[in-house]
């Protein structure tokens, strides 16, 4: 069961990106959130782009904060996450700047897919989200579920 106040991030927008690079948030996943509110959107290693909420965005702060200095890998990591991440709040319609070094990551140039994940959502070139498609379509998409757990 839900708790009280939790995002679900479902369904699936095609929208297109404006001429100064900016995307608008889908209606049913912004009516959760304040202008003030900062989500994260950082390049994810399989070539989209991983969008964090609010809540989400907490909860890596608060992991990443308690990663030893003297870590070498976890400090890697860390540096990379956050200098190629971009910290943004909604504007009053809904949008957010993309940064023109993260479109090249996900290989996108003006149509986007943003695809619900249900605690976060992505940010994907048509391209991208059609080879996710072929790749669960039928048989396959049980098997990936069976061998997940679900």
């Amino acid at each position: 069961m839900l708790e009280p106040n939790t995002n679900v991030y479902s369904g699936r927008f095609q929208h297109t990106l404006d001429d100064k690079n900016r995307l608008t948030v889908p209606s049913v996943w912004r009516w959760m959130h304040t202008e003030k509110e900062t989500f994260l959107a950082m390049p994810h290693p399989d070539g989209y782009i991983a969008v964090l909420p609010p809540t989400r965005v907490t909860r890596l702060i608060a992991q990443v904060s308690e990663m030893k200095l003297s870590d070498r890998d976890a400090q890697a990591v860390k540096a990379r996450i956050f200098s190629d991440a971009l910290s943004f709040t909604l504007d009053k319609q809904g949008r957010f700047g993309v940064t023109v070094d993260l479109l090249r990551h996900a290989g996108i140039g003006r149509d986007t897919v943003l695809c619900g994940m249900g605690d976060t959502f992505n940010i994907m070139s048509p391209l991208c989200w059609d080879d996710l498609q072929r790749a669960t379509i039928g048989e396959n998409f049980g098997d990936m579920m069976r061998r997940i757990g679900l």
